[in-house]
């Protein structure tokens, strides 16, 4: 009797719960849905539940080198450094060969260089603890990750080096800068102002910031303990300049006479003795309307010039702008402060700045470069000034039959050399990685002149090519190391051109 009435009593309960929506509290009690036994964590770590973590890191960095990618690698012959001789030019004293009967001819004269490129070692270190490799296990073989950042960030500085490496040719002492005071146009309180500038090389333009300041003399702790000091990039500082401005709207304009081979230039000012870094610019002129924003004060760089690394060898740029070298190098006119002097269009196509260095190296040497290493700044002004010029000259038009694959946007890619000798030549315009805004580098891969005997204008000579160390262990860490011992080794720096201080525009 007892179990008919319990059966029945849960029958009507049922009926009467049918009866009634899904959120009566008497039906939740029936069938139990006021708690479930498991639900769904809010976090991706807790509860019962899987962790979608896909195995190996993802390398989410680039690894751009165009210029180690392409350079040619040879092996060295041992010494400490590489040398050889060149024949540079024939009949340097304009000798006439016409010759009279029974005679002989005249003696020609040419004229040869001796070339040298010490030796460098280049290399980096990377460990793992004991305790990563464990942690690591299933998910990522973390020493051969080790090895592997060790080397790419190798060939990143290797790049960098290939580019603007500077250890021959200092910057020497940065011009005073030339001050002129407005009352308009910044937020400068009536006071007199001090304004220092430092000229800067490839490297202390990549590695400075407003934040954390530009590199002087470096000393470097090594993993092995010893101390290396080399110079960071910076030139020696400039004497000071001082100027009043009045009222609390003032801003000051300021440039210096550009330096022959800086790509960049560190700006101090503040109060006489204070002056705190505030800018970093690509061209020789700076506008101040504001107090520095940095915390860097221009005194920590010290008396010296430290704009060479005796640890590098020169880089492409710098090898150009080496005194006597016969590349060709310009730097673009001051401008107005701030702005520059942008690159020129001729209205037919071209630009004024690039046909001068093309026209002067056909003149002087009778060859034409094939590439033109250039920011993404440069890119943008070449393609607008050929443009602006001669719009429907320089555009080619392919039509597809699809209505949608109408866009919008051109960029020019290559250059017309009007300048050689099969009547004009084409040079592929690239955008670098390091290359700093307001400078142009071209290059040439293959000189024009038959049996000269250069297979390679310019090559990577190594004495030891990439090679990897594992260190003994001296703790629980595993070490690595990565090196290289080479050097860039230009047969014909005449075949560079270099222009800087280009204004944006």
């Amino acid at each position: 009797m007892t179990m008919h009435t319990d059966v029945q009593d849960v029958l009507d309960r049922l009926k009467t719960a049918q009866q009634q929506p899904l959120g009566d509290p008497r039906f939740k009690s029936l069938i139990g849905l006021e708690k479930s036994t498991f639900s769904q964590s809010a976090s991706a770590t807790s509860g019962l539940t899987f962790y979608d973590l896909e195995l190996g890191a993802k390398f989410l960095y680039p690894v751009l080198t165009p210029l180690r990618n392409m350079i040619p690698r040879v092996s060295g012959k041992g010494g400490i450094q590489a040398a050889w001789r060149a024949i540079t030019a024939i009949n340097t004293t304009g000798l006439r060969f016409g010759v009279s009967s029974a005679n002989r001819g005249g003696v020609l004269a040419v004229a040869t260089h001796d070339y040298t490129a010490t030796y460098k070692g280049i290399g980096v270190e990377t460990s793992v603890d004991f305790e990563a490799q464990y942690a690591g296990q299933e998910f990522d073989d973390v020493r051969a990750v080790g090895a592997k950042t060790g080397l790419e960030a190798l060939m990143l500085g290797e790049e960098a080096m290939i580019l603007g490496g500077s250890t021959s040719t200092p910057l020497g002492t940065t011009p005073t800068p030339t001050l002129t005071a407005l009352t308009t146009g910044g937020t400068l309180a009536a006071q007199t102002w001090s304004v220092i500038c430092a000229a800067l090389t490839l490297d202390g333009l990549m590695n400075g910031s407003i934040a954390g300041g530009v590199q002087g003399s470096i000393t470097r702790t090594n993993a092995d303990l010893s101390m290396d000091t080399f110079g960071g990039g910076v030139a020696k500082q400039s004497t000071n300049a001082t100027i009043a401005t009045t009222g609390a709207t003032g801003s000051i304009t300021a440039s210096v006479m550009p330096v022959s081979g800086a790509l960049g230039y560190a700006w101090f000012w503040g109060a006489a003795g204070s002056e705190v870094l505030g800018a970093i610019t690509t061209i020789n002129s700076v506008v101040i309307i504001a107090n520095a924003t940095g915390i860097q004060l221009a005194s920590s760089l010290g008396t010296n010039d430290n704009s060479t690394n005796a640890l590098a060898f020169d880089g492409l740029i710098y090898q150009a702008r080496v005194p006597g070298s016969g590349s060709y190098v310009s730097a673009m006119a001051s401008g107005s402060a701030g702005i520059g002097t942008p690159l020129t269009s001729d209205s037919a196509g071209g630009v004024v700045e690039i046909d001068v260095a093309l026209k002067s190296m056909w003149d002087n040497y009778r060859l034409s470069p094939d590439t033109m290493w250039v920011n993404s700044q440069e890119a943008l002004n070449i393609s607008r000034k050929i443009l602006s010029g001669s719009q429907t000259a320089a555009q080619r038009f392919v039509f597809e039959s699809s209505q949608d694959l109408v866009g919008g946007g051109i960029m020019v890619r290559t250059y017309l050399n009007r300048f050689s000798m099969q009547g004009g030549s084409v040079i592929d315009i690239k955008v670098h990685p390091n290359m700093p805004a307001g400078t142009i580098l071209m290059t040439t891969k293959v000189l024009p002149y038959p049996l000269a005997g250069v297979g390679n204008v310019v090559q990577i000579r190594t004495r030891q090519d990439y090679y990897q160390i594992e260190w003994p262990l001296r703790t629980r860490r595993y070490e690595y190391g990565v090196y290289a011992d080479e050097v860039l080794q230009n047969y014909f720096p005449p075949s560079l051109a270099l222009i800087i201080n280009i204004g944006n525009g």
